[in-house]
């Protein structure tokens, strides 16, 4: 019996570590040609010698997701023979932990834009290789940070929220062509981004209380979703944000402020 991805043609930024690489290896190990995109090339090719040596196809292509000719060069790299692609993944975003009155006036437009630019561009070339091969699955890495309040991440949620929208309008608009469109929304999850976080004992000992399931995110729990959302098994899934979170949005994320040194509304510093 073929794998169930068996020559599928599969695009994922972000794909040198964490989440991307996690789920690149998935998507691999289900037979699906991966490439993997990034802006650092050595990283790049070390992910994809570990899926190699993990029996899989990979593939790379360096590629700066916040511009639209890189990732059209990306998309181009990664589809088949006949311009089609099947599958794609976007991983990037991110922001600062900024009280919401401290952002300088250009830092939140731009923390914002670093969420959502990357999933609009793979979403416009990539999508439209999905038309031309008949169909696809698009998947953006999104948040639970655009579903309840998260403090001092305001920047953050934001964008994370403008990428779940998008998701849904895309997921609307493209169905008719057989491409769906859907997101994942982690909760705090350990990967090299995170280490620092990881490494504050009284921090995830807060985050861990707010959880009814008392663990803390692994990439794989994040890259099973990811491959569930590609996959066959999910054929009349679209427009969804799967949250694969521990239970944390049952109720609240924490207060950085009683953790980090943050400044106050009037700019006085003072201690987490």
């Amino acid at each position: 019996m073929p794998a169930a991805l068996e020559g599928r043609h599969a695009i994922v930024v972000g794909g040198g570590s964490g989440i991307g690489l996690g789920s690149a290896r998935l998507l691999a190990r289900d037979g699906a040609i991966v490439t993997l995109v990034g802006r650092t090339e050595a990283k790049l090719r070390q992910a994809a010698a570990s899926i190699e040596a993990d029996g899989g196809h990979a593939r790379i292509a360096v590629c700066d997701a916040m511009e639209g000719a890189s990732v059209r060069a990306a998309v181009e790299a990664s589809c088949d023979d006949a311009g089609g692609l099947h599958l794609a993944v976007v991983v990037p975003g991110g922001g600062s932990i900024t009280p919401v009155l401290r952002y300088g006036d250009e830092q939140f437009s731009a923390e914002v834009d670093r969420n959502v630019r990357p999933v609009y561009l793979l979403l416009k070339y990539a999508g439209r290789a999905m038309v031309r091969a008949g169909g696809g699955a698009f998947v953006a890495i999104s948040s639970t940070a655009a579903v309840f309040s998260t403090r001092y991440l305001a920047s953050y949620a934001a964008g994370k929220a403008a990428v779940d929208q998008l998701l849904r309008v895309a997921a609307d608009e493209l169905g008719p062509h057989g491409v769906r469109v859907n997101g994942v929304r982690p909760g705090l999850t350990r990967t090299a981004t995170t280490e620092r976080a990881f490494a504050d004992e009284a921090m995830m000992a807060a985050f861990l209380a707010r959880q009814p399931l008392a663990r803390h995110g692994e990439v794989d729990d994040i890259a099973g979703a990811v491959r569930y959302l590609c996959g066959p098994e999910s054929s009349w899934v679209t427009g969804q944000l799967l949250t694969v979170d521990g239970g944390h949005t049952l109720r609240a994320f924490v207060d950085y402020a009683r953790y980090l040194p943050l400044p106050t509304e009037d700019g006085v510093d003072r201690e987490g």
